[in-house]
This record gives C-alpha cells, structure tokens and sequence, in this order.
C-alpha cells in the first residue's frame, strides 16, 4: 500500500483566522438545506432542524460545516439565487456566534455568496469552480474569503453528456490548472483557494474511481485537496443498487483511500463515523512515516 506525503498549507480567512491544512486530514460536514436532496431527502430543509443538525456535527468533531441550499445532483433543475437564499440565510442567523467552526457556503452565485459572508461564512464551495456566474471572483477577491474549485463540466442536467475523457486524471488535472489561472487573474488570491476533483460531476463511475486511485498526481497542482465521495452513486459499481443513506459503508472505502493519497479534507454526511474511519487512516499515515499526526483519542 503507497501512502503519499501532502504538503502543508495555511489558509487565510476573512475573519483573521488560519484553515491549517496537512497535519490531520479535516472533515467538512455536509448541511444540505433542500428538501429534493439526493443523500437525506430533505430532512434539513426546516432551518431550525438545519442548525440543530449543524450543532450535533459540530459536537460530533466535524471542522467545517458546508452548507448548501440548492441541489446540484445530476439533472436538478437550478435554483433562483432569491430562493436558494432564502433557504440557506435563516440557517446562517441562526448559527451565529454558536458555532466555533468555520462555516461554508456551497454555491456558485455572488448574490448567495455575498449574502452568506455576510452572515458569517468564510468559505465558498463552487461546483463550477468559478466559471458560471462571472460576478463571483470579484465577491470572493473583495470579501478575502476563502474558496473551493470544484472540476466539472457543463451544467447539472447536461454533465453526463460530458463525461468523456482519455485519461480523466490528466483532463481533470489541466482543466483544475486552467481554472486556478482563471481565478487568479481575477484577483482571487490563490493562497485562499483548495482544489476539488469533483467525484461524480461529469464522470461516469469508472472515472470517478480512476480519480481516487489516482488522487495523488494532483498535488501537483500546488493546492490543498478536498474530496467528497460521499454517498455519491458511483460506490454501487462496487456494492450493486442501494438508497444514499445504505452508502456509508463504501463510503468509508473511498474516504480511506483519499486520505492514504494525501486528501486534506474530506467532506462527508455521516460526521461521527467518517470522523473514525479518518483517525484510523490519518493514523496509518503516521506510523507510514509520511506525516507528523498527533495521536487522536476518542473523547
């Protein structure tokens, strides 16, 4: 088994604290506050369910909370920014000043995003890696907020039409290093930016594996790496048809060999046992003697 060495990074946030990447592999919970999403059917759609939630995978060990109001599932329909926002604000007010934890928006409008920042987020999760609203790079650039690239190609309900690559890792790799370009030319400061090879997005299942046997070969790109295989459909290649929530299992699978291969954070649903299954592998890494990882005890 080959267990690959990550750089560190710290990362800048607006509120004048540090994202430190790199020693420990961090877990960014998943808040989804839709009620048409593909993993929890919607059971934090109620914003006051959805900060309970938020506090419970805070008290869980969860780093970083992303929270998202609008589903980019393959072939959801999209979303206004009015109403996605007026799904995703409540939960922001109603997190302030309660947790300790950096929160994140998952989003790819500037009108959201502003908003969020606003409210107290320090991150923004763009699927479309800045490419789909062009106001987005000058919020981010402005805010000093940090910001997630994620690889896709085209629109939730054509990206399937755009799975088609002769090596997935090279195109992703390329396309990630043009996106990057692309934001620092917009005055986002790549110091802030972590790089998402996006699993599940505009790959069919076999690609989506490729990229997690592969991971290692995007540190190349000079930026910390988030993985987020969770749940997603293309662990039932592996386990055969099963709802999102029978998934956990073979999500653990795919967290484990992104953290062997150097993930910096991961994002996942189930908080409490994707935080085991990383400790387990984190701890794997030391003994491997690639990283200097205090020791973790169950508290």
């Amino acid at each position: 088994m080959r267990v690959t060495p990550r750089p560190s990074f710290d990362i800048p946030l607006p509120n004048g604290d540090t994202l430190r990447l790199g020693e420990r592999t961090l877990v960014m919970a998943i808040l989804n506050v839709t009620p048409d999403s593909f993993a929890d059917g919607g059971q934090h759609a109620d914003p006051d369910r959805a900060v309970e939630h938020a506090l419970a995978m805070e008290a869980a060990g969860a780093d970083l909370i992303d929270i998202g109001g609008e589903s980019t599932r393959p072939g959801a329909v999209p979303l206004s920014a009015a109403e996605e926002l007026a799904r995703v604000a409540p939960v922001f007010r109603g997190l302030a000043r309660r947790v300790r934890v950096p929160l994140s928006i998952d989003t790819y409008k500037a009108d959201v995003a502003e908003a969020a920042l606003d409210l107290g987020a320090t991150i923004v999760n763009d699927i479309s890696a800045l490419s789909y609203d062009p106001a987005l790079p000058g919020v981010i650039a402005r805010t000093r907020a940090a910001v997630i690239l994620m690889h896709t190609r085209g629109r939730s309900r054509q990206m399937y039409q755009e799975a088609h690559y002769d090596d997935v890792v090279r195109e992703v790799s390329a396309e990630l290093r043009e996106r990057l370009r692309s934001a620092g030319d917009s005055g986002v400061p790549l110091s802030r930016v972590l790089l998402d090879p996006g699993i599940g997005f505009a790959k069919r299942a076999e690609h989506s594996a490729t990229i997690l046997a592969r991971l290692a070969e995007l540190h190349a790109l000079g930026r910390p790496l988030l993985v987020g295989p969770s749940r997603k459909s293309f662990v039932q290649r592996a386990t055969g048809e099963r709802p999102p929530g029978a998934r956990d299992w073979a999500t653990a699978a795919a967290v484990t060999a992104a953290v062997l291969a150097g993930a910096h954070v991961v994002r996942v649903h189930a908080v409490a046992e994707m935080i085991d299954v990383v400790r387990m592998a984190d701890l794997i890494r030391r003994d491997a003697g690639v990283d200097q990882v205090k020791e973790q005890r169950p508290t």
